[in-house]
Order: C-alpha cells, then sequence, then structure tokens
C-alpha cells in the first residue's frame, strides 16, 4: 500500500488546522517549503485544491457525510474525519477526478493514519455521490438551504437575510466561495500601465483589464512573489474593492496622513503613490512584526515618505490632535467580505464576536477623529459586511460626536457611503468617508 504524497500532505495540513486552530495560508506555506523539492507543480496545485476546498465546503461536506455516518461527526477521530472530508470534497466538487480514485487514495491514507476504521470509510465515500449536493437545493428553510448549499454559518445567514433580500444575501454566500481572482495595482511611482502590461507579456503573462485605472487581474500565475516584476516593485497585490478605499480618500502631495490599522501595507503604500511620494504617511499597528510588513512593502515599492509606528490606536496619543489632512482607519473587522480569501473565517469567527470588535471600531473611530484637522477628511472602512460593523458605527459616532462638540463648533459630517458586495471581480467591503468642519464655515 503506497499513499498519493500530494493527499497525504493535504491530510496533514488539514489535521494541523483542525486541532490547532491555525490559519490555512500559514499552515499551507509552512507544509509546502518543508516538502517543496519533492513536491512538482501538479502536486503544489491538487493540494492547495483539496486545502483551500475542504476548508472552504466543510459545512456542506459536513452534512452529506453525516447523512451516511451512523456515528455522530464529533465522535470520529480527526484523521478520519479529514480523510472523509477531502474524498467527498473530491467526489463532490472535482470533475477531473474519478471517484474510484477520490475512494481509493482516501482508503490507502486510512490504512495509514487510522487502520481499523478503513472499511468504515470505505463505505461512507462509496455511497457519496454528487447528486447529494444538489438535493440540497430541496430543504424548504431559507437559512438552513442557503447554509448548507453554500457552507455558510446558519447564525451569519440569519443575519445576512435580516439586512439584505433574498436575493442580495444568497449572491454574498455564493460569491464567497469563488476562487478569487489575482488582482494587481501597478505602482505608478516605477512604471505605467503600457509598459508594464508590455513586460507582462514578454513573459507570457495574460493579464485582462479591470474598471479601476491601474488594475489588472492576472490570469495565469500561481507564485506571484517569485515574478522578477513583482521583486522590483512594479506592481503589489491588492482588490479591486481595497483599492478604492485609497482613491475615496484621495489624499494630495505635500499632505500629511495617517493610516492607523495599516498592515499589511497595502492601502498604506496605495495613499503614497496617490500623493506621488511627496508628503508624510504615518502607519501605525499594534503589533512590531505587522509593522514591519509595511516597511517592507514600502521597500520593495520604492517609498520614502511612509514612517511606521508601533501604537495601540485604542488609546489617545496627544501629539497626534488635529494633526492630519486625511486619516484612514481600516478598522479590525470580523471579515465576512473576504471569505473567498480566508475560508477559515467562517469557521473561527464567531456570532458573539461581533459585539466585541464593534466595541473596538468604535474607540478606534472616536480616538482617531480628534487626529483629524479641521476641513481635514477621514475615510472608515472595513472587509465586513454586517451593519453592526459598519452603518451603526457611523451612525452613532456622528450623533454622538455631534452631540459632544456642540460647544466646540465641530461637526462631522457623511460625504459618501459605499458597500460593495463581494461577486467574481472583487471582495466585500464597507467604506465611509467623513468630514470634519467649523459648523460655522462659510461655504465657498
Amino acid at each position: 500500500m503506497k499513499t498519493d504524497f500530494a493527499r497525504e500532505i493535504s491530510l496533514k495540513i488539514l489535521y494541523k488546522i483542525d486541532v490547532e486552530n491555525g490559519y490555512s495560508n500559514i499552515v499551507l506555506d509552512e507544509y509546502l517549503n518543508k516538502y517543496r523539492e519533492k513536491l512538482n507543480i501538479q502536486d503544489i496545485n491538487l493540494i492547495s485544491e483539496i486545502v483551500y476546498g475542504s476548508i472552504t465546503w466543510k459545512l456542506t461536506i459536513d452534512c452529506i457525510i453525516q447523512k451516511y455516518s451512523k456515528i455522530k461527526l464529533k465522535k470520529i477521530s480527526k484523521w478520519v474525519l479529514n480523510i472523509l472530508r477531502i474524498g467527498a470534497y473530491q467526489i463532490l466538487f472535482l470533475d477531473k477526478i474519478p471517484k474510484s480514485a477520490a475512494v481509493n487514495e482516501s482508503v490507502n491514507l486510512t490504512k495509514k493514519y487510522a487502520f481499523k476504521s478503513t472499511s468504515f470509510v470505505n463505505a461512507i465515500l462509496r455511497k457519496i455521490k454528487k447528486e447529494d449536493y444538489k438535493e440540497i437545493e430541496n430543504i424548504t428553510s431559507k437559512e438552513e438551504r442557503i447554509s448548507k448549499l453554500y457552507s455558510i454559518p446558519e447564525w451569519l445567514v440569519k443575519k445576512l437575510l435580516k439586512e439584505y433580500t433574498l436575493v442580495d444575501a444568497e449572491e454574498i454566500c455564493k460569491y464567497s466561495n469563488e476562487k478569487p481572482k489575482t488582482t494587481i495595482r501597478i505602482n505608478t511611482l516605477k512604471i505605467n500601465k503600457e509598459n508594464l502590461i508590455e513586460l507582462l507579456q514578454q513573459e507570457g503573462i495574460k493579464y485582462e483589464e479591470t474598471n479601476l485605472n491601474n488594475f489588472l487581474f492576472l490570469k495565469n500565475i500561481k507564485n506571484i512573489a517569485k515574478l522578477d516584476l513583482f521583486k522590483k516593485g512594479y506592481f503589489t497585490v491588492q482588490d479591486i474593492g481595497a483599492g478604492k478605499i485609497s482613491l475615496i480618500l484621495n489624499p494630495k502631495k505635500g499632505e500629511k496622513v495617517l493610516d492607523a490599522c495599516s498592515a499589511p501595507g497595502g492601502k498604506t503604500t496605495h495613499l503614497a503613490e496617490l500623493m506621488e511620494n511627496t508628503g508624510e504617511i504615518i502607519a501605525c499597528e499594534l503589533h512590531s512584526h505587522r509593522a514591519k510588513l509595511v516597511e517592507e512593502n514600502a521597500q520593495r515599492l520604492g517609498i520614502k515618505i511612509i514612517q511606521s509606528q508601533v501604537k495601540d490606536m485604542q488609546k489617545n496619543i496627544e501629539e497626534y490632535i488635529e494633526k492630519f489632512d486625511k486619516i484612514l482607519l481600516d478598522v479590525p473587522c470580523m471579515g465576512f467580505g473576504v471569505m473567498k480569501r480566508k475560508p477559515d473565517i467562517k469557521w473561527q469567527r464567531k456570532e458573539e464576536d461581533v459585539k466585541e470588535i464593534t466595541k473596538i471600531q468604535y474607540e478606534i473611530l472616536k480616538t482617531c477623529a480628534r487626529y483629524l484637522k479641521i476641513g481635514g477628511e477621514l475615510v472608515y472602512s472595513t472587509c465586513s459586511l454586517l451593519k453592526e460593523e459598519n452603518e451603526n458605527i457611523i451612525e452613532k459616532f456622528v450623533k454622538q460626536e455631534n452631540i459632544d462638540n456642540e460647544l466646540k463648533n465641530i461637526e462631522y459630517k457623511i460625504e459618501l457611503e459605499e458597500k460593495i458586495l463581494p461577486s467574481k471581480n472583487t471582495d466585500g467591503f464597507y467604506i465611509c468617508k467623513i468630514k470634519k468642519d467649523n459648523k460655522n464655515a462659510v461655504l465657498q
């Protein structure tokens, strides 16, 4: 008996994620780097497909496994359950892999990691068929149907249905499982769009235009960080929705800008490019290792105006008060707009976490608003989709701050509010632009 090496590595990764509550991208990179010399490109692709696919569709897969198992899933060993998930994912969602191969390789893995369960795994996987997934469409409860059809926790589905139409809620869940596109932002400090496209074509890299200037989709690229064009800083990876955030803040040359939650630096460096590398950006992060990511990104892109600082942005910083022309608050959030890139979010976030994260969001907004000059503008953004993290925070802030500042003659006004729902081309985001003004200011 010989196990397929790629599937065995996939099992080890999923087991570690399951047992240690690890992040899929970190554990995947760890194992790929450890075994890179033994893996070819087909192996790497299969491992990535199985790992991300099994995590993305975990709820749906578990539901179908339970249909055929007399044993409750929580009583099945982690090794056996993850072998079942790997096999079921291939049977249900991968058309190019024959069912016989998926079953046989799973059985081989069981012989090595849980020998006594070999017949159990064999019996369950032989019963699973693609029609099991299609039958979910017949579930009458819309919450349960959407949850199991798109592998989204039912508590989150219920929240989405309260805030969106049935069509929009279902679209959000559907596109949260789409494979994300590789989107790049051209570094206009080093190269223009036409010249970069020419270099991409020379490298045999296919691209597609986007609806945002200086952003492109790359179509046939696997390890973007190893590209010479990336190392030279000609572009960085950034979603279109994320790119809109900096464009809406619209910083100008020579301005003083605060990016309060800056790591890993995608939006920070975009601000610097829009400022033509002229002015000053203070980029804050709570942890030094995350602040270092911002510095590394800035260095690769040739940006000189970013000062990275380790700060807790919930706490008042006296020297920052009314010192900034523009402020970006891309605050910590539940992350439900980026589930296609980070499927772990679905299983690691709990309903009770919403209350805790909104306290942090509101405190950062309230504290950092003091750092804005009169006449300055602030953008509050999240990669989440719940009103509790977005519209409700802004409504509470504007109302309360305007009451508190009645005697100071300061007024906060919402200038723009936009919500971007997940689609085939973008992740989901909420963006709100606020202006801090003197109530007696004369309109020009």
